[in-house]
């Protein structure tokens, strides 16, 4: 394998974590979420705060896989 082909597949391994990471990261996300959700806290500072992060990783999974991530 050339040098340029260790480096492709190096990064293309580490974009697949990175989109690993973003999807349980994102699943996490939901799941803090509906914890929340059943404890009737939909209003909290906490709640809106994983509202963004969750709306944020979206768009980046949306993204990745757009790519074929």
């Amino acid at each position: 394998m050339s040098a340029d082909s260790v480096e492709a597949a190096t990064r293309l391994a580490a974009y697949d974590a990175f989109a690993r990471d973003v999807r349980s990261e994102l699943a996490q996300t939901g799941e803090r979420m509906e914890r929340l959700r059943s404890q009737g806290k939909v209003k909290s500072a906490t709640y809106r705060q994983l509202f963004a992060i969750r709306s944020t990783l979206r768009d980046i999974d949306r993204r990745l896989a757009e790519r074929g991530l």
